[in-house]
């Protein structure tokens, strides 16, 4: 006769859970004390940095004080911020015409789209201001008519192309070359079947574009555009080369008279930084305006992982717990 005797297998899972956690909370002692290392670290050297130029004689913080709120400064900080605005406005509007061009069933418009891109991206900015400034050496007259037949009416160049608006036309042509690329590919984003299904609801492709796609496309369009208003901010400076009054103009006005150069320079710098800083938290709004949706949908999934995980915990399974004796 066998007698099987089963040794009942010891309540294991309460203490192996409570030395899981344990173990996970010492784990997170070290990396915590490496943070903290770290960013002692980095403020230490930021305030060495900091300390080393507010000290510094050489940089003439008073002399940046004295003309940081000039009158001749703040003209062109003025100029600075409305070639912005109007550029940057021109360059979206063109930009959104050229990128439903390059995605249009027409091969013309496709190809005429992808060579304007091809030409104002490939060519310096610079060049393109000088010109634009110089455009009366090449074509002292500015016609409208019909081609190689009778003309209706003519300007003078010099007249049409000041230093304001060769400025404008320079940086409104660039910036479209390149929002042109950031919005096809927002707009490619999008899936094809919104399209489809605004077709199946009898919309138009003008309007499916303006109530469906393009509010899609915003959350990937938002972040390169942003970036590329900053860059506007400062591209802005190269039309000091054709003469004109900007921030950066204004301030190379002054020390050329009072030959206080890096002070000046300063001036400009920190303008520079503060419109940026700006519109680097005006951008961060925005971005999280438009992610609203995609933000709560990943921390819904975030917590229904995480509740998963927390219900799954792993069980050792220790040796000899079970034994089956025969005899």
């Amino acid at each position: 006769m066998t007698d099987k005797t089963y040794s009942s297998p010891p309540a294991v899972k309460d203490d192996y859970t409570q030395d899981l956690r344990r173990n996970v909370e010492f784990s997170h002692v070290p990396r915590r004390y490496g943070r903290w290392l770290a960013w002692i670290i980095v403020l230490l050297i930021a305030i060495d940095v900091i300390w080393n130029v507010a000290r510094n004689p050489n940089f003439e913080w008073h002399v940046v004080a004295q003309w940081f709120t000039e009158a001749t400064v703040m003209k062109g900080l003025g100029v600075t911020l409305g070639l912005t605005v109007i550029s940057m406005l021109l360059g979206v509007l063109l930009g959104l015409m050229l990128a439903i061009a390059r995605l249009s069933q027409s091969m013309l418009l496709r190809r005429l789209s992808g060579m304007f891109i091809w030409f104002f991206r490939g060519t310096p900015l610079l060049v393109q201001l000088l010109f634009w400034y110089n455009m009366s050496t090449l074509f002292p007259r500015v016609v409208l008519g019909i081609p190689f037949g009778p003309e209706y009416m003519s300007w003078n160049t010099n007249d049409l192309i000041t230093p304001l608006t060769a400025a404008i036309a320079g940086l409104a042509l660039n910036e479209a070359a390149y929002m042109a690329e950031i919005i096809r590919a927002g707009l490619l984003s999008v899936d094809n079947g919104q399209a489809e299904t605004a077709q199946a609801f009898g919309m138009s492709r003008g309007r499916a574009l303006r109530r469906i796609i393009i509010p899609q496309a915003m959350r990937a369009i938002i972040p390169p555009t942003g970036n590329q208003l900053i860059s506007m901010i400062k591209a802005t400076s190269l039309v000091s080369v054709i003469a004109m009054g900007d921030l950066l103009y204004s301030v190379q006005t002054i020390y050329n008279r009072t030959f206080e150069v890096v002070p000046l320079l300063m001036v400009a710098v920190i303008w520079y930084l503060l419109i940026t800083s700006v519109l680097n938290v005006g951008q961060s709004v925005i971005e999280r305006y438009y992610a609203r949706g995609t933000r709560s949908s990943g921390s819904a999934t975030k917590r229904r992982q995480t509740s998963a995980e927390e219900k799954t915990i792993p069980i050792v399974r220790q040796p000899g717990v079970a034994q089956k004796e025969d005899r």
